[in-house]
């Protein structure tokens, strides 16, 4: 609040160039309206620094100049409809001001035209805070709310931060800052709602966005919940992203490039107020008497993610099964060893049967370089494969013989290991022992929770990489995280990119052959990612 108040004749929008002035004018509101929640929430007299920012708001707004621009602009309505609200908060009253913002509101457009819902939640709670509730003839916030992205049950891997931020001030508005308990719609549960705001902070503390991270911090103080452990977390990444002089600065990008031409003062300034409000609003939060405390409030118990993946799965088996074998041996393969994978998963091993009696017979006496070649990934699933149909395949099996002999001369394995290790010993070949001491000092790859890879996952499915997708997945659940919401979203989003014949994916041409060896890579993917699913699924009820 120092560090705010120190610059407080930087929100005056007189002073403020053409290019700048919209941008100067929403500091102003959203500086006067921490302060009036300061006055609202917090029953003691304004200590030193919001009185200094309150005495600025005042001599900002009681220029006629200001206060009349909303006679003169009525789609702006909300910046001048907050300013007077905080006024009001603070015991200061303008009759003259109100009676512009009570003229703009029931002039016919300022209310009509169409907002998406939390911009219209962001009016009905302002008219309110201002007194006006009955005379602009909108529908109630309960009646909005159920258009809104909270309540939408979004995929939290497609969200990016302008949809973050439509969730979050949904939460400030239908809350009332705290001070109230929404009425959620029929069928959506609050445990929802926490939910989605827990998994979109952790996401935005890994991508270390200080904006979204104090947000959302604010929401779950909204909610009543204080002591989860993403808001424990949140309040530890902004005490430490908090600079000695007060001030906690944005993400990169926040303001628009012609800001970096100001003076370095002004150039931190813009750069930082927002996400220092949300910091201070989130402190009173934190410490208000009359924001309500609540409990956790339970989830709806979900779908299980291996019923969901099923179907899906048991089709996309058959189509590698199918087409793995129409290919030649350096990407048939790999296919056929995914097929089986999922067959295993899915407990019908023999719905690879075929594929990988075909390929066996024709690799019957093959050289060690072919199955080097593959890896021990594609090897292993393969020969398990095999194992689990009843099918031998001589030129493998000596391979899997001389691999095993050279492993068990090592003392030690890397982590990308690790999974091999555990495949020799599945076949027999290494006994469980001699692998468990093996890997006992390597981590396995992909151990890391699904948050802490959220970003490259976003990332992947902006720029529609399935199998950086999957494989995030398949990481997740090999590390115990196939419940969270996360994994569960990216396999929604996965299991929306199936085709009719099970296939997965859609490229981006015409060409058959291309389109063909694409969703061939890709379903190898995703199949091994929902295997991985449905068997830690079914690991963990058992």
């Amino acid at each position: 609040m120092a560090w705010l108040a120190a610059r407080r004749a930087l929100i005056d929008p007189i002073t403020a160039g053409e290019d700048e002035v919209l941008f100067v004018r929403k500091a102003l509101i959203e500086t006067a309206f921490l302060v009036g929640l300061r006055a609202r929430l917090v029953p003691e007299p304004l200590e030193d620094d919001y009185a200094a920012l309150l005495r600025r708001v005042r001599d900002i707004t009681d220029r006629p100049s200001y206060r009349e621009l909303v006679a003169r602009d009525e789609t702006a309505l909300l910046l001048y409809a907050g300013t007077y609200a905080a006024l009001r908060l603070c015991g200061h009253d303008a009759p003259e001001f109100l009676r512009i913002v009570r003229q703009a509101a029931s002039g016919g457009y300022s209310t009509a035209f169409e907002r998406v819902p939390y911009r219209q939640l962001d009016l009905l709670h302002t008219l309110a805070l201002c007194g006006i509730e009955d005379e602009h003839g909108m529908p109630s916030m309960d009646d909005v709310l159920p258009f809104s992205l909270l309540c939408r049950r979004p995929n939290v891997v497609k969200l990016t931060d302008r949809d973050i931020y439509a969730v979050t001030h949904t939460v400030f508005y239908v809350t009332d800052f705290g001070l109230r308990e929404p009425r959620w719609p029929d069928g959506f549960h609050a445990g929802e709602a926490v939910e989605l705001v827990e998994t979109l902070l952790t996401i935005s503390q890994a991508r270390e966005n200080a904006d979204l991270v104090g947000e959302l911090l604010c929401c779950l103080l909204c909610f009543g919940i204080r002591d989860s452990e993403p808001a424990v977390r949140a309040r530890e990444f902004l005490a430490a992203v908090q600079e000695p002089d007060g001030r906690v600065a944005g993400p990169s990008g926040i303001v628009h490039p012609a800001f970096a031409e100001k003076d370095d003062g002004y150039r931190v300034w813009a750069e930082g107020y927002h996400t220092t409000i949300v910091a201070a609003l989130a402190g009173l939060l934190d410490r208000s008497p009359r924001t309500r405390v609540a409990p956790r409030p339970p989830l709806p118990v979900p779908a299980a993610p291996d019923a969901e993946v099923t179907g899906p799965l048991r089709q996309a088996v058959a189509w590698l099964a199918e087409h793995g074998v129409r290919h030649p041996v350096r990407t048939g393969l790999p296919a056929v060893a995914a097929a089986a994978c999922g067959a295993a998963a899915l407990g019908e091993p023999e719905l690879a049967g075929p594929a990988l009696r075909h390929l066996s017979t024709l690799l019957a006496e093959a050289e060690d370089r072919v199955w080097q070649g593959h890896g021990m990934e594609v090897t292993g699933e393969f020969a398990v494969g095999l194992r689990a149909n009843g099918i031998s395949c001589p030129s493998l099996e000596r391979f899997l013989r001389a691999t095993a002999d050279a492993v068990r001369t090592l003392d030690s394995v890397p982590p990308e290991a690790v999974g091999n290790v555990h495949r020799l010993a599945g076949l027999g070949l290494i006994d469980a022992r001699s692998a468990a001491d093996l890997t006992a000092c390597a981590d396995r790859e992909g151990t890391t929770d699904p948050a802490s890879a959220a970003p490259a996952l976003q990332e992947a499915v902006k720029t529609y990489h399935l199998g950086r997708v999957a494989d995030i997945l398949r990481g997740a659940a090999g590390a115990g995280w196939a419940d969270h919401r996360i994994a569960r979203d990216a396999v929604r989003f996965l299991l929306a990119q199936q085709h009719g014949d099970g296939a997965f994916g859609y490229p981006a041409c015409d060409d058959p052959g291309e389109r063909e060896q694409a969703r061939l890579s890709w379903t190898r993917s995703v199949v091994t990612a929902l295997a991985a699913v449905r068997v830690r699924v079914r690991e963990a009820d058992a």
